[in-house]
């Protein structure tokens, strides 16, 4: 196996450089079809190592493994300042575009997010790599039609490669399945799903994504055991509470309460945890209405430094919940400053807007979200509901 090749060859010279910089990549890799945190630490690891022999105007290979690592860690300032040097250092080359472009994105910063991925195309026009992130863009600006076109451009591109990536193949066969689950074409996204899954046996995000499309299909027996299987895989916390949310849907009341328990214990099982899953506990506190204060302190306090639209949309629901209604609804307004098409932005604007007395622009919003994809969430799609039977 190559990465024990490469540790043993830093156990034996712990300054070489090539070992170190591969080993980063290759736990990167690691991460991204295993989910196991581990894989990122050791990546760091790697990387600072490699950094502490040379620095980065002499290692650019370290730089490079640094600034991946960064954004994976969600050090996303870091990241784009690494990016920038990596374009100055290799203007020519592609990674630093592309860091810098995702790093942007990540903060908020979108049209300097596209400035970078223009210079990524005028590198790589028509590849993988940029079709992809150009799709992520329209999508984030509620251009469905472009994204999925793109989306569907970089799969067949990744399909056609001389040396196929499963990985790229499954990540674009996942993101076209989300943009359908997300359109309420749930037959379309299950079946992207299945082939994600068939290209990377065992996929993570396909496995958590398969069970919600299948929850939304109304097979809770199958969205269970697949959500089952998946919290065992991996440690993420969405995936759990999920998983409670079906449990409580089909009565299993104490196991949802393990499961959520379970939650929080993931979310905070260390310091990464911790920093990783900031805005996933915080929407599930919001969404299960507990420890509304602490939900709305954190999402505060993350989008200080990452304005994106989904920080937006966690401080907006935090908010609300909080009991902060006038705060929720300026945020809402910059969740929605791009025109997302995203059904869960829409409930928690209907929701806001009820709470502060719009009851029109409540209904409208709640029907957007059901009338978008009538199953978004097992739990917040029936509130959606019933507050739209209440007010008719």
């Amino acid at each position: 196996m190559a990465v024990r090749f490469l540790e043993d060859r830093v156990k034996d010279d712990p300054d070489d450089l090539v070992a170190l910089n591969k080993l980063s990549v290759y736990y990167l890799q690691l991460h991204k079809t295993t989910e196991d945190l581990k894989y990122l630490e050791l990546a760091l690891r790697s990387a600072q190592a490699s950094l502490g022999v040379l620095p980065i105007d002499q290692n650019l290979g370290g730089l490079q493994a640094l600034a991946q690592v960064e954004f994976e860690t969600h050090n996303f300032i870091a990241a784009r300042d690494h990016a920038k040097d990596l374009t100055e250092y290799q203007p020519h080359k592609t990674l630093g575009y592309q860091l810098l472009g995702d790093a942007l994105l990540e903060l908020g910063e979108y049209d300097q997010a596209e400035t970078a991925y223009r210079q990524l195309e005028k590198l790589v026009p028509l590849a993988v790599t940029t079709e992809s992130r150009l799709a992520h863009l329209a999508l984030l600006r509620g251009d469905l039609a472009t994204a999925k076109r793109r989306y569907s451009f970089a799969l067949e591109q990744a399909k056609n490669s001389s040396i196929p990536s499963p990985e790229m193949i499954a990540w674009c066969s996942l993101q076209i399945g989300e943009l359908s689950f997300t359109n309420g074409d749930y037959e379309v996204a299950e079946r992207y799903y299945r082939e994600a899954l068939s290209v990377l046996d065992g996929y993570p995000h396909a496995l958590t994504s398969l069970a919600r499309v299948r929850a939304a299909r109304g097979d809770l027996k199958l969205a269970i055991e697949l959500y089952e299987r998946a919290v065992q895989k991996q440690m993420e916390p969405m995936a759990a509470a999920a998983l409670g949310d079906l449990y409580e849907v089909v009565g299993r009341d104490s196991e949802a309460a393990q499961m959520y328990r379970h939650v929080e214990r993931l979310s905070e099982l260390n310091k990464l945890n911790s920093f990783l899953y900031n805005r996933q506990l915080v929407w599930f506190w919001a969404n299960h209405n507990q420890r509304s204060q602490d939900a709305y302190s954190r999402a505060e306090k993350e989008y200080e430094v990452r304005r994106d639209v989904y920080g937006a949309d966690a401080l907006a629901w935090s908010a609300l919940k909080a009991g902060k209604i006038a705060e929720a609804g300026v945020a809402m307004n910059e969740a929605l400053r791009l025109g997302t098409r995203e059904p869960t932005f829409f409930y928690h604007a209907g929701m806001i807007a009820m709470a502060a007395g719009d009851d029109q622009k409540a209904r409208d919003y709640l029907r957007k979200a059901i009338e978008m994809s009538p199953q978004f969430d097992p739990l917040q799609a029936s509130i959606a509901k019933k507050v739209l039977e209440s007010s008719n």
